[in-house]
C-alpha cells in the first residue's frame, strides 16, 4: 500500500485520482480547502463516498497556510503527492491575478518547501495547455517555447514548472508536470463549457457561443487523464533524477461547433446560439503532441468524444439537482 496526498482532491479530477487509487488498495490522503470558486457542496458531494473508507484521511485547508501542510507531513507517511490544487480558468484569473499568483504560485512554493523539509521528493503536478498560448505551430510539442502567455492562470502555471525544476536541481525532487488538455467527463466543474452548455440545452436557454464556432479544443476524458496520471505516479517511482514535462491530451481537437453540436445530439435538442466576441485569454486552439507521453507513460488515450459527452450527460441527469 502506497500512501498519496493529493491536493485538490475533492475537486473534478482529485476525486476522479482519489477513488481510483482507492480501488488500487492504496491509502488517500484529500487536502482541500472547499472554497468558493464554485459551491463547496458539489466538491463534498464528489467524496462523500470517499470519505467513508479507513484509507481515506480528509484536511481541510489551504496551500498557503504552512502549518497544515506541516500537520499532514508530519501525521502521514507520503510516498508521492499529486499537486492538483489551484485557482483554475482563464478568464477569472484576468479578474484577480492578484489571488492567482498567491495561491498557484506561493501555495506550491509552500508545498515544495514542506516536501523538502521531510525528504519526499516524488511529485506529479498538474500544468495546464494553456501555457502554449496562441503557439501557431500544431500540434504542440512540449519543448517548445512557451514564453508567451496570454493569461495570469497561463503565467501561473509556466512559473510553476519552472520552479519545481530548481527543486529538482536543488533537492533532487523527482517531478513530472503534466499539462492537461480540456479535461471533461462526470464531476466536471460547472464553470466549464460542457457543463454548462449540457444544463443551458436542458433548460431550453442560449448558448453563448464566443467567437465563429471555428475555435477547437483537444478534448481530453477524464478516465485517460487519471490513467495517465497514475502512470506518472508509477514513472516517477520507479526512476530516479526525473523531470518532466507532459502533454497529456487526446490528440483529437474539435471545434466549437462542433462540441456543441455533440451535446445538443446526445441530448436530442436543437442548440439555440447566441454568438458573441472572442473574450480576451482565450486561446484559438488545443491540440497535443502526445509522443512524448505514449513512450514514457504507455499512455492510450481510448474515449471518443461523443461517447465521452455520452458518459457525462448519463451523470449529469442522475446529479441535476446539484447545479440547480
Amino acid at each position: 500500500m502506497k500512501e498519496y496526498l493529493i491536493t485538490g482532491g475533492a475537486g473534478f479530477i482529485g476525486s476522479t485520482l482519489s477513488k481510483e487509487l482507492l480501488e488500487l488498495g492504496n491509502k488517500v490522503i484529500i487536502l482541500d480547502n472547499f472554497c468558493d470558486f464554485y459551491d463547496p457542496k458539489i466538491k463534498r458531494n464528489n467524496i462523500l463516498d470517499l470519505i467513508q473508507s479507513k484509507n481515506v484521511v480528509l484536511y481541510e485547508g489551504d496551500i498557503r497556510d504552512r502549518n497544515i501542510l506541516k500537520k499532514i507531513f508530519n501525521e502521514n507517511h507520503i510516498d508521492i503527492v499529486v499537486h492538483l490544487a489551484a485557482m483554475a480558468g482563464v478568464r477569472p484569473s484576468i479578474e484577480n491575478p492578484v489571488l492567482y499568483q498567491e495561491v498557484n504560485c506561493l501555495g506550491t512554493q509552500n508545498l515544495l518547501e514542506e516536501m523538502k523539509k521531510h525528504n519526499n521528493n516524488k511529485l506529479v503536478m498538474a500544468s495546464s495547455s494553456s501555457v502554449y498560448g496562441n503557439c501557431k505551430d500544431t500540434p504542440f510539442k512540449e519543448d517548445m517555447i512557451v514564453d508567451y502567455a496570454i493569461s495570469p492562470y497561463a503565467a501561473t502555471k509556466k512559473a510553476n514548472e519552472v520552479m519545481t525544476h530548481v527543486y529538482h536541481k536543488l533537492y533532487n525532487m523527482n517531478v513530472i508536470m503534466l499539462r492537461f488538455f480540456t479535461v471533461y467527463g462526470p464531476k466536471q466543474r460547472p464553470d466549464l463549457a460542457i457543463n454548462k452548455f449540457t444544463r443551458l440545452m436542458m433548460e431550453d436557454k442560449e448558448i453563448p457561443m464566443f467567437g465563429d464556432g471555428t475555435t477547437s479544443r483537444d478534448y481530453t476524458y477524464i478516465d485517460d487523464i487519471v490513467k495517465g496520471i497514475i502512470s506518472s505516479c508509477n514513472y516517477v517511482q520507479d526512476n530516479s533524477e526525473v523531470y518532466e514535462i507532459i502533454n497529456l491530451g487526446n490528440s483529437s481537437p474539435i471545434s466549437l461547433i462542433d462540441m456543441i453540436n455533440t451535446i445538443g445530439e446526445v441530448l436530442e435538442k436543437q442548440p439555440k446560439i447566441k454568438r458573441m466576441p472572442m473574450q480576451p485569454g482565450d486561446v484559438t486552439r488545443t491540440f497535443a503532441d502526445i509522443t512524448k507521453a505514449k513512450k514514457l507513460l504507455n499512455y492510450q488515450p481510448k474515449t471518443t468524444f461523443k461517447d465521452g459527452i455520452k458518459n457525462f450527460v448519463d451523470w449529469y441527469e442522475k446529479t441535476i439537482e446539484l447545479y440547480q
